[in-house]
């Protein structure tokens, strides 16, 4: 008999404060408690990698296990040598050091944040605090990027399609999107600020570090922008774009 159970794969980060927001949100989920949830991650957090949480759900007496990688781009390298490190593509696209994980459960590979309406609403919902005159305001999102080819397409194509939705539940004149590592943010920010917009950065991460601390502001250095530096996490909209992946996935599961 098939017993599913639900794998969420998250970076890590040797910031607790970063592990227990992810945690948090996943302690929100309203799945039954039926449904055995594993939460790893791919580094830095000590006994719960991606093997433990494997380990986990199989010791549970899973047979299926709905993996949702908690990133924020398709574009990512990591979703690409974890898919494959869990089997679920024969071979990645660039190299990894990864090796192939123990796993005898079947494997339901889900899909990142990428331009998904509920990731709209919590990026606007972060940054509306700054909003003074919508129309002629326009919001900046800042991601960040790959430099590798096929990847930093898809990076964006996610974040220019994400960026759209923003606009649009945002009401303000316009939005666009720079790329820390292919060195766009900048340049996108002195377009707008010379075509006379206000522009608000809204940065694409799930939680507050170095990038958006430091990197972020340092490349917007001596130019007029507003910027709280407030990310996707904590927000209660995450548990719910969770629970709507890990149902169509079990749907398609149930259906096979």
């Amino acid at each position: 008999m098939m017993k599913p159970g639900v794998l969420i794969i998250s970076h890590g980060s040797r910031d607790t404060a970063w592990v227990e927001i992810v945690d948090e949100a996943v302690n929100h989920l309203s799945l039954g408690e039926a449904l055995p949830v594993a939460v790893s991650f791919l580094e830095l957090v000590e006994g719960r990698l991606i093997q433990d949480g494997i380990n986990e759900l199989e010791h549970a007496g899973v047979t299926d296990i709905v993996v949702v990688p908690l990133f924020v781009s398709s574009g990512s390298t990591h979703i690409d040598e974890i898919a494959y490190a869990l089997g679920a593509k024969p071979a990645p696209e660039r190299e990894t050091d990864l090796e192939p994980f123990a796993v005898q459960a079947n494997i339901h590979f889900g899909y990142p944040v990428d331009d998904d309406p509920d990731i709209a609403v919590m990026l606007w919902d972060k940054l509306r605090e700054l909003s003074v005159r919508p129309e002629r305001e326009m919001i900046l999102l800042v991601g960040h990027g790959s430099k590798h080819d096929g990847f930093r397409q898809r990076w964006e194509a996610g974040i220019s399609s994400l960026a759209e939705r923003v606009r649009a539940v945002s009401g303000v004149a316009a939005a666009d999107y720079g790329l820390l590592s292919v060195g766009t943010v900048r340049e996108r920010a002195e377009y707008w600020i010379g075509q006379g917009y206000d522009v608000l950065v809204a940065p694409l991460f799930l939680s507050e570090g170095y990038f958006t601390k430091v990197v972020l502001p340092g490349q917007l250095e001596g130019l007029a922008y507003a910027y709280n530096g407030r990310t996707l996490l904590p927000h209660p909209l995450l548990p719910h774009w969770i629970e709507q992946q890990v149902s169509v996935m079990l749907e398609q599961v149930r259906g096979q």
